[in-house]
């Protein structure tokens, strides 16, 4: 990295103002005295200024159990706080949420600073699968499951919509317990497809999203940085 976007990273400055600073002498890389802007900052070095260390934050990459009545957004609101605030990190106003969640809905959640990263995440046109566990108000009988498990599959054309939903997958695991992966994110989807066949939506949980099962240890609002390898699933 250049040493005026070091600076840029670690200080929160312009541009402009990190090249002054580095031409006044007063920024040092490894011990010695920087006045090139354009020097080159290896990952081991120790850049200062003002005799202060200065550290970049680098990209992150977050998994969060998001708990109910909480909203997948950069700010609270009158009734919510963000998702955000559960987090104890520095520049949060800087992460963002890949792939939003209802403020009643609870599961994983990815949060980064990453644009590229998050767009193949929650862009429809890369086709990332979403898992989800519903529980419904009423159950259903064999016969109706069935029937549903078709209609999912087939596609269902939602109130206000001009096109039906893609294909999904529906499975139940018990008589009003249902498992449903989609690859869209239109607004409710999950709890308007269900009230499309005439049902509604009690609890909603996203356990998967793509191969990235939630980790179970994390209890509701708990979150943890993912590893390179689940960082490299999507």
């Amino acid at each position: 990295m250049r040493l005026d976007k070091y600076l840029c990273e670690a200080m929160d400055v312009t541009r402009a103002w990190a090249k002054k600073i580095i031409k006044s002498g007063e920024v040092s890389i490894d011990g010695a005295p920087c006045k090139n802007a354009a020097t080159h900052v290896a990952d081991d070095s120790v850049v200062k200024y003002q005799e202060q260390t200065l550290s970049v934050i680098g990209i992150r990459y977050i998994m969060m159990n998001k708990p109910e009545d909480t909203l997948c957004s950069n700010a609270d609101n009158e009734l919510y706080p963000s998702v955000l605030s559960l987090l104890e990190v520095d520049k949060v106003d800087r992460l963002h949420i890949a792939g939003r969640l209802d403020a009643d809905t609870t599961g994983l959640i990815l949060i980064t600073d990453d644009g590229q990263w998050s767009h193949r995440i929650a862009s429809p046109k890369h086709v990332c699968e979403k898992t989800y566990l519903a529980e419904l108000a009423e159950e259903m009988s064999p016969e109706q499951q069935q029937q549903a498990i078709e209609t999912f599959a087939q596609g269902i054309m939602l109130n206000g919509e001009d096109k039906p939903t893609e294909p999904a997958k529906l499975k139940f695991l018990a008589d009003d317990y249902a498992e449903l992966i989609i690859t869209e994110g239109r607004y409710h989807q999950v709890k308007r497809m269900f009230a499309a066949i005439g049902n509604k939506v009690t609890f909603l949980h996203r356990c998967q999203i793509g191969a990235l099962e939630l980790d179970e240890s994390l209890e509701p609002g708990e979150w943890r940085y993912l590893t390179e390898a689940e960082v490299n699933l999507f």
